[in-house]
């Protein structure tokens, strides 16, 4: 995917420096570029992250270094007078905690997010150079990146290799929910990679059982930048209550860094996006702002709330003019629903009555008051953030596209077509829906009871099926009921359908 992503940067780089020279930043080349870090003992680290307010990228914009001090207090750390050296030098003592590990979350399952796969592939050394300093101090040498992609996956090798450091690298599936946290934990733990349904915080309990530092790819390279200027350099870029730049994905293929303060027309401008009728940001857990939000949109967390939007993992997904606002939302929630871990009632039944409520509003059938009650049954209830997440994205549409809306509601379509334009992955030929053949079907009903979550009964009794992809946990359910249909009218068919038309 980032070999067609373009990257570029507002002011003075940072995170990116030494991308307009080089491909990929191999160790003499970061050294050359960053120079060699000593890492500092944890006070010293602790300090310096509460000095610039140094928060994680990965969406939820937790403090470091208050992750930091939930790690060290479970173990004994080094003294402030201990040091440890980084790449290339020899010596220096570490503590006694081995059994702390560090995670770098290089997990990106949402489509529209390329910024951490560019920093694997391109200044891998730069993001180890941050979990390295977090290691020392902490007095461990257990660091695991995991990743997604072949090619960060094999960048971050070559880089350990490299370093001659004993690091690891743990290949996660490409899911939506792959990235959150209990999901890559148990991953790393061999275990089914979901988040695991109850709550438990991995600075008490993470990889082995044993305290982890878990945090985003971009903030510990964010982590290593802040060492190599010190606090005061670092806070020059930026605002006064959030210093530093960030990374952005625009559209799914530009990456973008920019000083944390820097207006949201101005990075639109600068990746020449073209007027939009609204714009996601934070990705498809975030919040879609009309035109008049985007010309006050000021890239940082107070700036965004301010307009009712969120930075979450940097992700900046422009509608395009001409496409049907409400199909294209509509299809992003049945990616969603699929999406889902399937271990709660949110997400099971939920997540599949958004969709069909929206359908119905697509078709001029429904009303915004119905799919608000639709999202709103579960919230705070679900077993992860993915419910909650899927309905604010929902429930912010339904706010940025009114005018959009009332013309399917009283017209039964907006003339436009949805034409696909917020990303998805790319189908892999095992996708999988499930479909009627009308020629048999009798309204036994049978169906409905073995998968509601995908079908549902009309007032004849006749099945409706949900038009999204089959999720993995629900495969076996859905054999079930092919297998039991007595008729013989219920099948999967290939779940790689042509893009509807909204007309």
């Amino acid at each position: 995917m980032t070999s067609t992503v373009t990257v570029s940067g507002i002011g003075g780089p940072r995170l990116t420096l030494g991308f307009d020279r080089f491909d990929r930043l191999d160790l003499d080349r970061h050294l050359a570029v960053h120079g060699r870090l000593r890492a500092p003992d944890l006070d010293d680290i602790v300090r310096m992250c509460e000095q610039v307010d140094l928060r994680g990228r990965g969406g939820a914009g937790f403090p470091f270094a208050r992750k930091l001090m939930a790690v060290a207090a479970r173990v004994n750390y080094p003294t402030a007078d201990q040091t440890a050296l980084l790449p290339g030098e020899s010596g220096g003592e570490r503590g006694s905690s081995e059994d702390v590990v560090i995670v770098v979350n290089g997990a990106e399952g949402e489509p529209g997010s390329a910024k951490d796969k560019v920093l694997l592939e391109r200044a891998p050394h730069l993001v180890l150079d941050g979990a390295q300093i977090a290691a020392s101090a902490l007095g461990t040498q257990r660091i695991v990146v995991a990743v997604e992609d072949d090619e960060a996956a094999r960048s971050v090798r070559a880089a350990i290799s490299e370093r001659r450091m004993p690091a690891r690298v743990v290949r996660l599936t490409e899911r939506f929910i792959s990235g959150e946290s209990g999901a890559v934990v148990r991953a790393i733990n061999g275990e089914t990679p979901i988040p695991p349904g109850v709550k438990v915080r991995a600075s008490d309990s993470g990889v082995d059982g044993y305290p982890t530092l878990l945090s985003n790819t971009e903030t510990f390279a964010q982590l290593a930048v802040l060492i190599s200027l010190g606090s005061d350099l670092y806070a020059s870029a930026g605002t006064e209550e959030e210093p530093g730049t960030t990374l952005l994905t625009v559209g799914g293929t530009q990456v973008v860094e920019a000083p944390l303060g820097t207006p949201l027309q101005a990075v639109l401008d600068h990746c020449q996006v073209p007027p939009s009728p609204g714009v996601l940001v934070g990705g498809y857990h975030g919040m879609w702002l009309g035109p008049a939000a985007v010309s006050r949109a000021v890239l940082s967390r107070a700036g965004m709330r301010r307009v009712g939007g969120t930075v979450g993992a940097g992700i900046v997904l422009p509608l395009s003019q001409g496409t049907c606002p409400l199909g294209e939302v509509t299809r992003i929630a049945s990616y969603l629903a699929a999406q889902s871990a399937g271990q709660c009632g949110p997400c099971r039944l939920g997540l599949p009555d958004v969709v069909r409520s929206l359908n119905s509003l697509t078709e001029g059938a429904g009303t915004v008051e119905d799919v608000r009650r639709a999202a709103g049954i579960g919230r705070g209830r679900g077993a992860c953030t993915h419910p909650d997440g899927t309905a604010r994205f929902v429930l912010s549409a339904m706010e940025a596209f009114a005018a959009d809306i009332d013309a399917h509601r009283w017209g039964g379509g907006c003339d436009l077509s949805t034409y696909g334009v917020l990303p998805l992955p790319v189908p892999d030929g095992s996708e999988g829906r499930v479909a009627i053949d009308w020629s048999r079907c009798d309204g036994h009903g049978l169906c409905a009871y073995i998968v509601p979550e995908l079908i549902q009964l009309d007032r004849y009794g006749f099945p409706v099926v949900l038009g999204t992809d089959i999720p993995s946990w629900m495969e076996k359910d859905v054999q079930k009921a092919v297998a039991m249909c007595p008729a013989l009218a219920l099948r999967v068919v290939d779940g790689v359908p042509d893009i509807p038309s909204r007309r």
